[in-house]
C-alpha cells in the first residue's frame, strides 16, 4: 500500500472552512490534534484520497480546494526535502532534487522530467484508480510545485501550460487564475510545462554547498527506507521459524529483531505493512514450500504454519491461493 506525508493533510486542514471539525478530521488518519506534523509521519494512499473527499463534501468551495491547499505550501513545509528544492542554484536543480527524494514524501508518486521544444514538462506520475481524492492530490501537487518555484525563483514564476489527465470541473476560471497560464484537462499527463528561461533562472537563496549538505542528508534518508523496505523481509523470517510453536506475539519477534514491539509497530507502519498482514504472508509463504517440496501431510503443514486444526488452515488457504493446499500440491503453477 503506498503511502504519503501526513504533512500535507495537516496543510490543506488549515485552508478549509472554519466550520469543517479539524481535529476529527485529522483523527480520522491518524494523526493527534495539536502536535507538530514530521514531514517523515505517513499515512496510507487511500486513507488521505478518502480524507480529501470527506473534506471537499464539508469545504464550502471543493473546486478551489486543491489550489487553496497546494499554493499553502513553502519550502518550509517539506523539512529537508524543502531546503534542498530552495538551495539549489536554479529551478533546473531544485526539480532535479524533486525527482531525486520525492520518496521521502510519498511512495506512490515520482517526478520525471521531458524535454521540449521551449522548455521542459515536469511530470507528476502516479498510478491508481482517479477517485476524487487522488484528482484532487494531483491539482494540489502540481500546484504546490508553481507555488514553491514562485517562492525560491529571482524572477516571477509562470508556467507556460498545466496539464492534467482527470476531466475538466465544472469551472477552470480559477485554475486559470491561480496558475496564470492555460491550463487543460483530459490530457495524457499531470504536468507543468516550464519555459527555459524559467529554468535557468537563479533562485533566491541558492548556494551548491548548502545544497549539497541536504542532498547527503536525503541521501540517508533514502538509504533508510531501502532498508526499511527489507524489515517486512527479516519479520517474515522471524515468523516463519516460530510458527511450529504457534503465531509469535509481535514483542517476541521485534526482540528477536533488536528492537520494541512499539518500535517494530511504528517502522512497519511507516511502510505500510501491518504485523497480521506479514504473519499472513509468512504462514502462505511457508505453506506453498512445504506443499512443494516436501510430503509431509496436510495435517503436519497446518500445524507447522500455526495452526491447530486442519480444516482452519485449509479455509486460510483457500483465501490465499483460491483452491485448497491439495489442489495446490497436485498443480502449483496454477497458484
Amino acid at each position: 500500500m503506498g503511502q504519503i506525508t501526513a504533512l500535507f493533510a495537516s496543510k490543506v486542514l488549515g485552508i478549509v472552512d472554519e466550520h469543517v471539525d479539524k481535529d476529527a478530521m485529522l483523527r480520522s488518519i491518524g494523526i493527534e490534534p495539536g502536535e507538530p506534523v514530521d514531514p517523515a509521519l505517513m499515512v496510507s494512499a487511500d486513507e488521505y484520497y478518502a480524507f480529501l473527499e470527506r473534506l471537499a463534501a464539508s469545504d464550502g468551495n471543493p473546486t478551489t480546494l486543491s489550489l487553496r491547499g497546494g499554493g499553502a505550501m513553502r519550502c518550509s513545509d517539506y523539512g529537508a526535502f524543502g531546503l534542498a528544492f530552495k538551495s539549489a542554484t536554479t529551478l533546473l536543480g531544485s526539480y532535479e532534487r524533486a525527482a531525486r527524494y520525492a520518496r521521502v514524501l510519498t511512495s506512490v508518486s515520482t517526478y520525471t522530467h521531458e524535454q521540449a521544444e521551449n522548455g521542459m514538462y515536469v511530470h507528476l506520475n502516479r498510478a491508481g484508480e482517479r477517485r476524487l481524492g487522488m484528482r484532487i492530490s494531483n491539482e494540489a501537487t502540481i500546484a504546490a510545485i508553481t507555488a514553491i518555484s514562485r517562492e525560491v525563483s529571482t524572477a516571477p514564476f509562470t508556467p507556460l501550460a498545466v496539464y492534467f489527465k482527470h476531466p475538466e470541473p465544472v469551472h477552470v476560471r480559477d485554475h486559470e487564475i491561480y496558475f496564470e497560464c492555460p491550463v487543460y484537462f483530459d490530457t495524457d499527463r499531470d504536468a507543468l510545462l516550464v519555459a527555459s528561461t524559467s529554468l535557468h533562472t537563479r533562485n533566491k537563496v541558492g548556494d551548491e554547498s548548502i545544497a549539497r549538505f541536504f542532498d547527503s542528508h536525503l541521501e540517508a534518508t533514502l538509504a533508510t527506507f531501502e532498508d526499511e523496505t527489507a524489515l517486512d523481509k527479516q519479520v517474515c523470517n522471524q515468523v516463519s521459524r516460530a510458527l511450529s510453536e504457534g503465531v509469535p506475539a509481535i514483542s517476541d519477534v521485534a526482540g528477536q529483531l533488536g528492537m520494541s514491539g512499539r518500535t517494530l509497530q511504528r517502522r512497519l507502519s511507516e511502510t505500510g505493512h501491518t504485523f497480521q498482514a506479514l504473519v499472513d504472508t509468512a504462514r502462505r509463504q511457508l505453506a506453498e514450500r512445504l506443499l512443494q517440496q516436501t510430503d509431509y501431510s496436510l495435517a503436519e503443514i497446518a500445524f507447522m504454519t500455526g495452526y491447530a486444526e486442519q480444516s482452519a488452515f485449509t479455509r486460510a488457504f483457500m483465501r490465499w491461493a483460491g483452491q485448497t493446499p491439495r489442489s495446490y500440491r497436485l498443480n502449483p503453477q496454477k497458484k
